[in-house]
């Protein structure tokens, strides 16, 4: 209840009391008057309240109004940078219920309703949720610096800076999900930045308990013990942290008593026992790998990614370019395509300017209101189903959704020849935040006997991959079992036979998506499949052919 509200019931209470005797006491009716005037200051102070809310609220609704006319100047390069869209998506969360729904609770109805729609359209936790994990994957996969990207440097390009509160948000959330290598990270970083901040922006003793946990689930047990006695000098009081210390201690003591009985056994002296505890002092993170990911093939694209050189082409001297009619097909008679090799065994070949502005205009248009989450085909299924490997929204268009789309289906035929009645619809992908796609095949293999059975036209047979954006900084398309890396051209396609004449599958189109850094990524995808190229591909004389 507000100030104004209890003085109000105290009054009439009063009243009440007095209801029908006031008049019979000049005392009475002086005691009314002075009522009067502290109702009167009452009333004051509710509305320099109100008055202080208000002017907040002013503050924060022209904080708002101009973040967005900021942004809305080019929202692409804005949100192309995944700080800044961290930093959104946690402006409309975790900031929005600490600063904001407070202030707005006293409003009235009908206006708290019209907000809470517009919020429908908001990023939600499990948004949040999700930003932090693709930067995190961003940083392992181009091997950034926690605190260069708490900076304001991201691989070398500009930044926003981070507080203390914001660094410790993101390991936080990476505390949720048990990893702790992140969250030590994050979290030092954090107690660096409160450490150097005036104005502090995040708690001392809540970031030292959340880095000396982490650091304890890396086995580093003495910096844990190091960072819990710093914590119970500012809070000693804190059971948590004294049950901690006890703990710490005493696994520090049964190591080294183990190390002592070891090295007894061995023969080594008391120095080579001091050596050793020495070194278990030093801290060590280490980042949590699964099976695949300590896989060669997955250490290599992720090289890949970061534009390292990871194989030897024997054969680069013999690529070209030149001008492509595919014997002087009528629709590039005039306009031939600009033909560049990238590799011959699979044979990859890049079409420099194959769509035109207003094309990709006019594709991104029809897309981006049909947009949803990316899926692929359950090999045992065969049904489309989301999947953590691949982070992205797509869409399908038709022949019939528009000329364009007819337009750019029949260069795509003129160019490669193969008929594409057969072919799946021109799917549109758009790489958000960190978005990717792991090693994958587009083809099916042998023992994916459900994969697009449902289509009826035979295995995927090629690839056409059109890159509708440039990408400030990663975003690459990547082949770790050749070591071929296609950094994203505005307007250029590049294509590739999944399957050789024999329909058998070419293993070395194995290729991948990696995460966007900088910017947004669109591309176009069109499947081509087996049926109807019977007599444009004929089988060869040889299985590999």
């Amino acid at each position: 209840m507000t100030t104004f509200a209890c003085w109000c019931a105290c009054v009439a209470i009063l009243i009440q009391m007095v209801q029908g005797e006031m008049f019979t006491s000049l005392a009475a009716m002086q005691s009314a008057i002075w009522a009067e005037g502290e109702i009167a200051a009452t009333i004051k102070d509710y509305i320099q309240e109100e008055e202080a809310r208000l002017d907040k609220l002013k503050q924060l609704a022209a904080d708002m109004h101009s973040h967005s006319n900021r942004v809305l100047k080019n929202p692409e390069q804005y949100l192309g940078n995944p700080v800044n869209a961290y930093l959104l998506i946690k402006g409309f969360t975790i900031d929005w219920d600490r600063d904001i729904t407070g202030e707005l609770a006293p409003i009235k109805p009908d206006l708290e309703e019209r907000i809470q729609d517009l919020k429908e359209s908001l990023p939600s936790y499990e948004d949040l949720n999700g930003a932090v994990v693709a930067l995190l994957r961003l940083q392992d996969t181009y091997k950034l610096d926690t605190d260069r990207i708490a900076g304001g440097d991201l691989q070398g390009l500009p930044s926003v800076s981070l507080t203390a509160e914001e660094c410790f948000t993101i390991g936080r959330l990476a505390y949720t999900i048990r990893d702790y290598y992140h969250t030590s990270l994050w979290m030092q970083t954090s107690l660096n930045k409160e450490t150097r901040e005036i104005n502090k922006t995040a708690e001392r003793v809540d970031i030292l308990d959340y880095l000396s946990y982490s650091n304890l689930m890396e086995g580093n047990v003495n910096y844990a013990l190091t960072l819990t006695e710093e914590l119970l000098t500012l809070a000693p009081d804190n059971t948590r942290a004294q049950n901690n210390k006890r703990y710490y201690k005493k696994m520090i003591n049964d190591r080294a008593a183990e190390a002592k009985r070891v090295s007894s056994q061995r023969g080594e002296t008391g120095e080579d026992i001091v050596e050793e505890k020495e070194e278990e002092v030093e801290v060590k993170h280490e980042r949590k790998l699964d099976d695949y990911r300590k896989s060669e093939e997955f250490a290599t694209y992720e090289k890949l990614c970061r534009g390292e050189e990871t194989h030897v082409y024997k054969h680069k001297h013999r690529l070209v370019c030149r001008h492509f009619t595919n014997n002087m097909h009528p629709l590039l008679v005039l306009c031939p395509m600009r033909l560049e090799e990238i590799y011959l065994d699979p044979y990859l070949i890049f079409f420099h300017q194959a769509l035109s502005e207003y094309e990709m205009s006019v594709i991104k248009d029809l897309a981006t209101p049909r947009l949803g989450r990316a899926t692929v085909h359950n090999a045992k299924t065969g049904q489309l189903e989301t999947a953590t490997y691949r982070i992205s929204k797509s869409a399908w268009l038709k022949d019939d959704d528009d000329m364009v789309i007819r337009r750019v289906n029949s260069r795509i035929q003129a160019a490669t020849g193969l008929d594409m009645t057969t072919a799946e619809d021109l799917q549109i992908a758009n790489y958000g935040l960190g978005g990717h796609y792991e090693p994958h095949f587009d083809f099916a293999r042998k023992e994916e006997t459900h994969a697009f059975k449902s289509l009826g036209t035979g295995n995927r047979i090629a690839t056409w991959l059109t890159y509708m954006s440039d990408v400030e900084a990663g975003g690459a398309t990547v082949f770790p079992y050749i070591g071929v890396k296609i950094f994203p051209e505005k307007g250029g396609a590049a294509f590739w036979y999944n399957l050789y004449k024999s329909s058998e599958g070419i293993y070395n189109t194995r290729h991948a998506a990696c995460p966007v850094l900088v910017g947004t990524k669109w591309v176009s995808n069109k499947w081509i499949h087996e049926r109807g190229q019977e007599f444009r591909r004929p089988c060869g004389l040889h299985p590999n052919e």
